[in-house]
């Protein structure tokens, strides 16, 4: 049986031998051994070698540093592949079932961008607009819908008389119609506490007037001393 030499750089790119300056050389005397031209030994051992401390550093480095790719899920143009496809025209009229390639062609002429606006139909339906605009506005409106949502507070007590209640009404009318949360509270004082159905009452003719404008989001609970309700615009 004969072993076939094996190349020394094949193993030193695979790893699982050091280089041959690593090893001595012997003068095996006759063929078969190990030669005067620095040949591999028919049997060179196989030892893999354990990767430096500054590689793997390295590779964690890289790793960490990786970001995930992020894209926005919405498809536009070239990236519609399903057709037909429903189209809605830049006006708003509804164009019906087309071919996509149609659909967009007429987003070309028009210098526009066809945007899928709701994938889960079937068959999809499209939009032609400018997409660019289209994204400006989403984001404004979200940010807009997160950053101006406040909560206001108007307080009463059990014994309010009715032209207070009106003005602390008008306060929360104007607060929901600028898309304000109003707090509702109702605060007892000494021997007030004994009379928590009176408190109960206020509460409920302010929520009923407040109906046309709100919505109520916590219904009223008593908290100690008071009594609190939470409105949300409608």
């Amino acid at each position: 049986m004969t072993s076939t030499p094996i190349e020394l750089d094949t193993l030193y790119s695979l790893g699982l031998t050091s280089r041959i300056e690593n090893y001595p050389l012997r003068d095996q005397g006759p063929p078969g051994g190990l030669n005067r031209e620095r040949n591999l030994p028919h049997f060179l051992p196989i030892v893999p070698e354990r990767p430096r401390p500054e590689k793997i550093a390295l590779v964690a480095l890289a790793r960490r540093n990786v970001q995930p790719e992020t894209r926005d899920a919405t498809r536009i143009n070239q990236q519609i592949r399903i057709t037909p496809i429903r189209v809605v025209s830049e006006t708003g009229e509804q164009l019906g079932i087309i071919p996509t390639e149609q659909a967009l062609e007429r987003a070309r002429d028009a210098g526009l961008d066809l945007v899928e606006v709701a994938p889960g139909e079937r068959p999809p339906v499209c939009r032609i607009m400018d997409y660019g605009k289209f994204k400006y506005d989403k984001n404004k409106k979200k940010n807009s819908g997160a950053s101006h949502t406040k909560t206001k507070e108007i307080r009463l007590r059990p014994k309010t008389g009715d032209e207070d209640i009106r003005t602390k009404i008008r306060q929360a009318e104007k607060f929901l119609e600028h898309k304000d949360k109003v707090q509702v509270s109702v605060l007892f004082r000494g021997r007030e506490m004994a009379h928590i159905e009176e408190g109960r009452k206020v509460m409920e003719q302010v929520i009923e007037i407040l109906s046309e404008h709100g919505k109520v989001e916590t219904k009223p609970q008593q908290h100690g001393r008071r009594m609190i309700c939470m409105i949300a615009p409608k």
